[in-house]
Parts: C-alpha cells; structure tokens; sequence
C-alpha cells in the first residue's frame, strides 16, 4: 500500500534549507517567511521515516477505540462531511534550535534555524464531526492519532503518532485536512489526509493518517513523550515517560528575518523585520527591538492577527552606529507572557520549545 521515493520528487523549492535529505527535513527559507501564507513548495517539512506513497482510493481511516459506532472512512466517505478551511501556522517544536546548540551541543538533532514553520490554508473535515459520527463514549479523555510513516528510532520501530486531550480534539479549528493552499494535498505534507491542531506543536498534527482511536490515557506512542522537555540534566537516551514536561500549545516567540544572520551592513537607518507567532489561542500583543543589548528597547510596527492561528509579522526602522552591533527582539502575547531573555535559560537537551528571545549579529560600516 506504500513505498518510499527519493527527496528530488517531492517538488519543493531548491531554495529550501536540507538538513537531512532522508528523511526529507527541510526548513523554509527566510522570504517565503515574510508572507502571510506559505506557498506550498517552500512549507517546511519535518519527518521522521521516509515519506510514505499512499494509494488514496484504496486508503481507509480507522476510528475505533472508546466509541459506540468504530468507522472505516473512505475519502469519498469523508467528502460528505461539510468541508470546513482555518489558516494555521505549523511550527516544529525544533524550531530555533540552532540558538540553543550554540550554548551547548545537542547530538542527533536537526539543527534548525528559524524557518521550521510556515503558514498554509488547511481545507477538510472537522475532526469533531468525525468524532460526533463514531459515537465517543463519556469515559473517553483522549484522542490519538497513527501515521503511515514507520520510524526506526522507535525501538521496536513503530508508526509515527501522537494524541490530544479531548477538548482539544473537539475544538472547531482542528481539521482533517484534504487540501492544502486551495490544491490538493501533496504526498510530502501528509496525503491523502493528515491531522491539523492549530496552535500547537506541529508533531500533533500527525501527517499520512491511518487510525484514529478514542482512549482514556494519551497514547503511549514513542513521539507523544519524545515531544517534551527534559531537565537539564536528564540523558534524553534514558529518559522515561512522566520525567518530561509534555509539549502541546506553542510558546510565544519571535524571530528577526531581516538584516540576515552575520549581514554587512551601512550604518545609519536601517530596517529591520521579522514574524512572532503565540501559538495556542493566544495573539502577539508587542514585539520590542533593542540594538544595546536590552539596555533600550524600540516598539516595532505589529501586524495586527489576520486569522486566530497565525504568526504575525513586524518591523521597525533603527538608526545603526558603525561598528558591531547585536540587534534582540522579543515578543509579548495576549497573556502579558513575554520571551525569556537568553537561550541559555531555556536549554534543554533534546532541544526543543526555544522561546527565547532573538539575537542577531550584524556589523555596521561608514
């Protein structure tokens, strides 16, 4: 029912940053990051076993577990259902890494940057009216997902999944999705159908979805655990379920775009832009930029939030001495939550939730 295929055909931009060509990881570049909506050959991509080819008409979903009436749904079967869309950015809780690798090294991960994330039009079914076909039944907490996609560092190997509690799952924003950007959904983004949890992080949203089951627990899939932050000093290749901190809505945080990482630059006025995203339900509130170190700090123009689950992007023009200058940003959310103010506060070994404020070098000439 599936196979495998070689990175070069899954028609992504060759301006995407490759970590890993298999599995395919690949984070955004920084000017699809500058538009509202990512265009689908610049999307992020984020996996953990080759991407799986799947035959859609013969593809079944399986919804069993704590319900009154399991189900096997066809696309056909799941067309009938109203067709509902949310404009959603997804991130990958690795997003920024990269900054927390610079204070200590973290083996066997992807060394994101900062385009691990990117916005899409989602347009499929709802998963509540999935869940309102097949009947969940009161002693029911969880909802967990299974993927087609069978990744090795499982031991034994197993599919990729990952659950919700089930308020979340239940929730109107959170999408069986069909389509991507108005066009069907490509085979490197999940097809036939994958999971979309706006808000949260993007190893919720389970791509290449086979089942989905109804349980009172989450599910003990080795990414539901893997997706939590260990303390300091744990060794994360013994690390065991409940000694982590399990990863589910997106911290607030921002990252500059512009100038570029090391840039060269003329001293004087100069732009400087970026997004913020606050994930869960939350909006950005204010992004602050300081060109001292955090001694001062400058309001940066905020684009107000065109759609709940978005990132927001903003920008602001400062005056650059010649010389060296570190250039910080941190944002603030509806909550009053604002970035920690050093990667080093939030390291953590397996690295990921990198909420912390951004820092980027640049050198100023006459």
């Amino acid at each position: 029912m599936t196979d495998s295929d070689q990175m070069g055909t899954w028609d992504k931009s060759a301006e995407m940053l490759v970590h890993q060509d298999e599995p395919y990881n690949a984070e955004a570049p920084p000017g699809a990051l500058e538009s509202r909506i990512t265009p689908v050959d610049t999307f992020y991509a984020r996996n953990h076993a080759p991407i799986p080819r799947i035959d859609s008409a013969s593809w079944r979903l399986r919804v069993d577990g704590l319900v009154d009436r399991p189900l096997e749904l066809s696309m056909d079967d799941l067309r009938r259902l109203p067709e509902r869309t949310v404009v959603a950015t997804l991130q990958c809780a690795g997003n920024r890494r990269a900054d927390l690798v610079e204070i200590r090294d973290i083996p066997g991960q992807v060394p994101w940057g900062p385009g691990a994330i990117s916005t899409a039009k989602w347009s499929g079914a709802s998963l509540a009216d999935v869940l309102a076909e097949a009947g969940v039944r009161p002693e029911a907490a969880h909802i967990a997902f299974i993927g087609a996609d069978v990744s090795q560092r499982a031991t034994p190997p197993q599919p990729f999944g990952g659950s919700l509690p089930l308020a979340k799952a239940s929730s109107s924003e959170v999408l069986l999705a069909w389509a991507m950007n108005d066009q069907a959904l490509p085979a490197a983004h999940g097809a036939p159908l994958r999971v979309i949890v706006p808000g949260w992080i993007g190893a919720r949203s389970v791509k290449w979805l086979q089942r989905i089951s109804a349980q009172s627990e989450p599910t003990d899939n080795y990414y539901q655990t893997e997706y939590s932050i260990l303390p300091p000093e744990a060794d994360p290749t013994a690390a065991g379920p409940g000694v982590g901190i399990t990863l589910g809505p997106v911290g607030i945080h921002c990252a500059i775009l512009r100038p570029g990482r090391n840039a060269h630059l003329a001293s004087g006025p100069t732009e400087v832009s970026g997004f913020a995203f606050a994930g869960d339900d939350r909006t950005v509130a204010r992004v602050d930029v300081s060109t001292d170190r955090g001694r001062t700090w400058t309001r940066a123009d905020l684009d107000p939030p065109e759609h709940l689950w978005t990132w927001q992007h903003w920008r602001t023009t400062l005056t650059l001495p010649p010389g060296e200058a570190v250039l910080v940003a941190r944002a603030w959310d509806s909550t009053a939550a604002v970035q920690a103010e050093s990667p080093a506060t939030v390291w953590n070994p397996r690295g990921y939730a990198n909420n912390a404020a951004a820092h980027l070098r640049v050198t100023c000439h006459p």
